[in-house]
């Protein structure tokens, strides 16, 4: 297991603050309770901090004519909607919730070229919140697979991610599994998918990112 790099500033920060609260209480305090209580609960905030920015070996799941799950978490959303943005038709939503004690390193469910990408300000509204597609921080990346399908990835900011980072831009090109972003604290990913695709989880299944297959892409018309 590591830590990602999002994650190294905040680490650090925190755990100077807790030596600079820790060490003088302790010097100073009379009360032995207060001074093991204030340690526990530094402790307890730095791990959590490790933990929500760990990324554990993986070995991934490679397969050219799967999409791989772009994120750890629950598939909370599979239906069939109208994309607003880019491809302007149908498609086939599937949305992954992501907790605050899920992995939160965003991984690309294909192979490809990114043919768009833009950032969106928005609002912080919960992540499962229909409308949080729309009205949220978020950013949309489309990457274009060998065959020619595009598919859509769109990180969503929930009520408590207040930060989306990316790093891909259009023209790039990405490898499977490969990562493309990260979000802060309790978040979504959307995908939007061709339809045709044949889904290969349910609603409510737990994915991790780079290992599960969400579906199968469709032959190119």
């Amino acid at each position: 297991m590591s830590i990602h790099r999002e994650g190294h500033g905040i680490i650090i920060v925190t755990g100077l603050i807790a030596v600079a609260i820790n060490l003088p209480l302790a010097i100073i305090t009379k009360s032995t309770f207060l001074a093991v209580m204030v340690a526990l609960l530094s402790t307890v905030v730095i791990l959590a901090f490790i933990s929500f920015f760990r990324i554990p070996h993986r070995d991934f799941r490679l397969e050219n004519n799967k999409i791989i799950a772009p994120a750890d978490g629950r598939v909370v959303v599979i239906e069939q909607v109208e994309e607003g943005e880019y491809f302007k038709d149908k498609r086939i939503q599937v949305s992954i919730f992501m907790s605050p004690a899920n992995v939160h390193v965003n991984r690309s469910p294909v192979s490809g070229v990114v043919t768009y990408q833009k950032y969106h300000p928005g609002q912080y509204l919960v992540a499962w919140h229909p409308k949080s597609s729309e009205k949220n921080e978020r950013n949309t990346v489309v990457i274009e697979h060998q065959d020619g399908i595009e598919i859509l990835i769109r990180q969503i900011a929930g009520k408590l991610a207040r930060k989306i980072r990316y790093y891909v831009s259009e023209g790039d090109s990405i490898d499977q599994a490969n990562e493309f972003g990260f979000i802060k604290f309790g978040s979504r990913v959307d995908l939007f998918l061709p339809l045709g695709t044949s889904i290969d989880v349910d609603l409510k299944q737990k994915v991790k990112g780079g290992i599960t297959v969400i579906g199968t892409l469709p032959d190119k018309a």
